[in-house]
């Protein structure tokens, strides 16, 4: 007999405050860049965006739910984990620093601002639906080394190092918060009064950084104050008044699809790591509900592209059901709407809360190593340099900002260092899928499917879906690329292909 279904467990406690604190930052940086580096209006980007993203959160994550929900009742299982969805990090800062901010910048007027986001965010979404029904077949031609190295990747370098460093700025609190969280999460170590790990790691961390406050320990002599929540009703509804701002959108798309096309590849990525884990969805199933999302969010004001989040171990290792994700949509939705966000962003301290993405990212990590036969491991392996690129043109960014210059201000090894880093950083995510797809097979002797791989790499090269020029990342015509190391880069795939073909040729001789 088939064990009833259900819908909460104690572990979406834990669950829940990861996948909700990792959507508020995401919402929080966004009305930080905004209404700070762009002086964009506060109350259009807190009454129409922010309301119209979230919504995209909710309507996504219930969607998942209910997945979970039908999957556990079919298979009788009680401890199916429900996909995680939220805001995509990637592309909230591609949407402010390449849309928004240069369209208001150039125009002047927030609300026609405001709907070429919305437009974009739209085509983006049906764009995603399009491609949602490749999905499967490309599940199955990925050898799970490529799938899940590119995941693996991300989830060390982006999702557990960059929190890492957000301990250094409170090192009492934010140890204090990673010790329980590690003990409790990683050994299963089982706390006083059975209290969550998430939620004791970030208490603890909380109350810590408080109190340190107040009698001046903490690092720079920090005092810390709360400030009351200010609740306002912004009701977000589906509309046409993304309608005007189609026109520009479109010349915004070379920058845009390259981060739509980049969350159906995740979607794949951790449909694959579900089914690892032992959720087995289907593939077009999730890819539709994540572009669905996605245009509702944008019909609805929002300017936050929606995807599948890469923490489905992590969160089903924390005892994750689908309570946590009803309750991620719920919270994310209706703070928005009245507007309570922004106070709990402002309360929870970033060195208590940053213990929640490292153990995410390196649960994920584990598993893609646990998942792919030793054989595979050198394939893994390799998928993860784009990823460091990527990370490292980020740190060179951030550098070059802090001192007002620019990669173009450099000069000598330096500055081809700097532009050979952003070259294969950009794309990091489809380069990293490709990269340990090609030499999975590679390992396997397999060298006519490799260059199959490898031939792809040569044509998203000649449109810089990977390796683009272009500090931004964005897309162009292989007809007027804008560095001839395009063509470089495309012929030198083309030649290793080559090489593989005539490799396979002379063993099919031989044999």
């Amino acid at each position: 007999m088939k064990k009833r279904s259900s819908l909460f467990g104690v572990g979406d406690v834990n669950a829940f405050f990861g996948l909700m604190l990792d959507n508020v930052t995401n919402l929080v940086i966004v009305a930080a860049i905004l209404t700070g580096a762009f002086k964009f209006p506060q109350e259009l980007v807190l009454s129409r965006m922010l309301p119209g993203s979230a919504v995209g959160v909710l309507v996504g994550d219930l969607l998942y739910s209910w997945m979970a929900w039908r999957l556990a009742k079919k298979s009788g299982r009680t401890d199916v984990t429900a996909m995680p969805l939220g805001l995509d990090t990637p592309s909230t800062f591609g949407m402010t620093f390449g849309v928004i901010g240069p369209c208001y910048l150039a125009t002047k007027d927030p609300y026609l601002t405001w709907q070429v986001g919305m437009a974009t965010i739209v085509l983006m979404g049906i764009f995603k639906i399009a491609v949602s029904f490749c999905g499967p077949a490309i599940r199955r031609a990925i050898p799970r080394a490529g799938l899940l190295g590119s995941i693996a990747a991300v989830a060390l370098l982006l999702i557990a190092y960059l929190p890492f460093l957000k301990l250094f700025a409170s090192p009492v609190v934010g140890f204090l918060s990673l010790g329980i969280v590690f003990i409790s999460l990683l050994a299963r170590f089982r706390l006083p009064l059975r209290l969550p790990g998430a939620l004791a790691g970030i208490l603890c961390g909380t109350v810590a950084y408080y109190v340190l406050g107040a009698i001046g320990l903490l690092p720079d002599g920090l005092h810390p104050a709360l400030t009351p929540p200010s609740l306002a009703l912004h009701l977000p509804l589906p509309s046409l008044e993304f309608l005007p701002g189609l026109g520009r959108a479109l010349g915004y798309l070379p920058l845009a699809i390259p981060f739509a096309l980049a969350t159906v590849v995740g979607g794949v990525d951790v449909t694959e790591s579900a089914a690892v884990a032992g959720d087995d969805y289907n593939t077009r199933d999730i890819l539709l509900v994540e572009g669905f999302a996605t245009l509702v969010a944008g019909m609805c004001g929002g300017v936050i592209q929606s995807c599948p989040y890469i923490g489905h171990p992590a969160y089903k290792e924390m005892g994750g059901r689908s309570g946590y994700t009803i309750a991620t949509g719920l919270f994310i939705g209706l703070g928005a709407v009245f507007g309570y966000l922004s106070f709990f962003v402002a309360l929870l301290p970033e060195a208590a809360v940053a213990p929640i993405l490292i153990f995410i990212g390196i649960e994920i990590t584990s598993q893609a190593f646990e998942a792919t036969g030793k054989e595979h491991y050198r394939a893994l392996a390799i998928s993860f340099i784009p990823v460091i690129a990527c990370l490292v043109s980020i740190e060179f960014g951030q550098l070059l900002a802090g001192v007002g210059k620019s990669a173009a201000d450099l000069t000598g090894d330096l500055k081809a260092t700097v532009t050979a880093t952003t070259i294969l950083g950009n794309g990091f995510i489809v380069t990293s899928l490709l990269w340990g797809a090609a030499f999975a097979y590679v390992l396997d002797h397999r060298p006519a499917k490799a260059s199959i791989f490898l031939a792809i790499c040569a044509i998203f090269t000649l449109f810089g879906i990977m390796h683009s020029p272009l500090p931004s990342g964005a897309l162009f015509s292989p007809l007027a690329p804008p560095s001839a190391i395009v063509w470089h880069l495309a012929a030198g795939y083309a030649a290793m292909a080559a090489t593989f073909l005539v490799l396979h040729k002379m063993k099919e001789t031989r044999e």
